[in-house]
């Protein structure tokens, strides 16, 4: 089959008899959708406040989800020191908003580290059950923008000392005394609280937000059970019904 020569252009001078046609020069490489990033913002006051020796955090681009989710000032926290130096991971790192990264450090520093020690060695680890999560609230479908996919939100599932011991504040097995003494440090530092009794979805975690709701209006829903409260009892015999026989 003959070869075919590339066209020219009108008007262009005709080549000379073995004289090479110039080809087009290649067109620009466009870089692929998820390689295109936000250009970097300067440190926000709230990520200059989480210095390094309070907090590992990693600024993020803002983020944009459906429906209504996303947020600003967005970063990555991945450790709180406390006041005497101790490093607490946060596992696996908490996709935040600043604001509440914030929050939970303070809570950490002043209130769950000094509760651990209670229970026999200093706080080393808290499990993220849930951070950033674009969904509705309980993951139910058509459900208003739950306050995790605005970054407002952490799920504690459960806490872990220096020890090696494992704590979860919805078991019974953890000292009462501590877990109320948690209860009463989440309910005092965020505007929403949610527990075991709460709603049917937080019976093994805790929900902590920061939630902003008008006149500051707050809600704390955590039962703190003890043994007998866990086990529901047998529904009274009727009055008119017959009596066993022994």
């Amino acid at each position: 089959m003959p070869r075919l020569r590339p066209a020219i252009m009108p008007g262009a001078p005709a080549p000379l008899a073995g004289q090479a046609i110039p080809l087009p020069r290649p067109r620009p490489a466009m870089p692929l959708p998820h390689e295109v990033t936000a250009e970097p913002r300067p440190p926000s006051d709230c990520q200059l406040s989480l210095t390094s020796d309070v907090a590992i955090i990693e600024p993020l681009p803002s983020i944009t989800g459906a429906d209504g989710c996303g947020m600003e000032d967005a970063v990555k926290l991945s450790a709180i020191f406390t006041k005497d130096k101790g490093r607490v991971s946060i596992s696996p790192p908490a996709t935040l908003r600043c604001e509440m990264a914030q929050a939970v450090a303070a809570w950490v520093r002043e209130d769950a580290a000094p509760i651990a020690a209670t229970l026999g060695a200093p706080l080393a680890g808290i499990t993220n059950f849930a951070a950033y999560e674009c969904r509705g609230r309980n993951r139910i479908v058509g459900a208003k923008i739950s306050e995790h996919g605005k970054g407002n939100a952490l799920d504690i599932r459960n806490m872990t000392l220096a020890n090696g011991k494992v704590y979860d504040p919805t078991d019974i097995a953890m000292p009462r005394e501590a877990r109320e003494r948690f209860k009463a440090s989440v309910c005092s530092r965020f505007s929403t609280v949610l527990g075991p009794a709460s709603d049917g979805y937080h019976e093994n975690h805790i929900h902590i937000d920061i939630a902003y709701r008008r006149s500051g209006y707050r809600i704390c829903q955590w039962l703190v059970r003890d043994a007998a409260e866990t086990t529901p009892l047998p529904r009274a015999r009727p009055a008119e019904a017959p009596q066993a026989t022994p």
